[in-house]
């Protein structure tokens, strides 16, 4: 039920559907459909990025999905990151559906990091945010999911914007790393999904698996000879190999989905 604050609030400042404009809602059932997408699918950026993992997609980046990114991201609009973590999580179901492990194994979010410096300006982090929400629908669906915010930048990479492909993936080349003790973290489970708002080329996305399968190879290899002692350090790493590492977007380009491929 709407609080009297709430009906205050929007006799002074009247909501806007972030995805159309129009009066009254923040996000309107026509909007909301479009984030959801008619279902999740596979997308493949052309070039395809070496590294770059299995990534699935809820929605082609356009119109009112572009809009509802940008209210997201750039102007605060907080109480997106329902729906788009709504629209996020259907893409990692799909994905785990699609490689056989949508049963009860724990699955580890790990969002894209932002620059510290973009997290200030915007004073939110939201890749982290709709993770967040996205782990929290997949929960209640019966998959055991986390965030782990365990990426970061060690060295600061120019803005993406205006850059192709081959640029994109020179400006992000070993970029990014695990955090200290992350490696830990990411090889108690089984599955992990890096999670992103958007996929453009696709370079940060594979720059971001190559930090994680450098870490968790490093593991697995120096485990490996401690097999003997079931700890924690061990846990979760089987047989080598047994880490998987995929991803989900809330929109990427339209022609980087299968279904538009000739």
């Amino acid at each position: 039920m709407r609080g009297w604050w709430q009906d205050l609030s929007d006799l002074v400042l009247p909501a806007q559907c972030a995805g159309c404009g129009r009066s009254r809602t923040t996000l309107c059932a026509r909007c909301a459909a479009a984030v959801r997408g008619a279902g999740p699918s596979r997308v493949r950026p052309c070039p395809e990025p070496v590294g770059l993992p299995v990534v699935h997609a809820a929605a082609p980046y356009g119109d009112a999905v572009r809009a509802v990114l940008l209210a997201h991201k750039e102007r605060g609009a907080l109480g997106l990151a329902g729906p788009l973590g709504e629209a996020l999580a259907g893409a990692v179901r799909t994905g785990l559906a699609a490689a056989g492990r949508g049963g009860g194994e724990a699955v580890a979010l790990v969002p894209m990091p932002s620059a510290a410096r973009a997290v200030r300006a915007r004073g939110h982090d939201p890749t982290r945010r709709i993770a967040w929400s996205a782990a929290a629908s997949l929960r209640r669906a019966g998959v055991p999911a986390r965030v782990l915010g365990v990426l970061r930048q060690r060295r600061a990479v120019a803005d993406q914007a205006g850059l192709d492909a081959r640029q994109r993936l020179a400006n992000v080349a070993g970029a990014l790393e695990v955090v200290g003790g992350g490696s830990v973290l990411l090889t108690e489970v089984g599955r992990i999904v890096l999670v992103d708002d958007l996929m453009t080329t696709g370079a940060s996305l594979a720059e971001a698996a190559r930090a994680i399968h450098a870490v968790t190879r490093a593991e697995d290899t120096e485990g490996a000879d401690r097999r003997a002692v079931p700890d924690r350090a061990t846990r979760g790493l089987g047989m080598a190999g047994a880490i998987t590492v995929g991803a989900a977007v809330v929109a990427a380009s339209p022609d980087s989905f299968e279904i538009n491929r000739n």
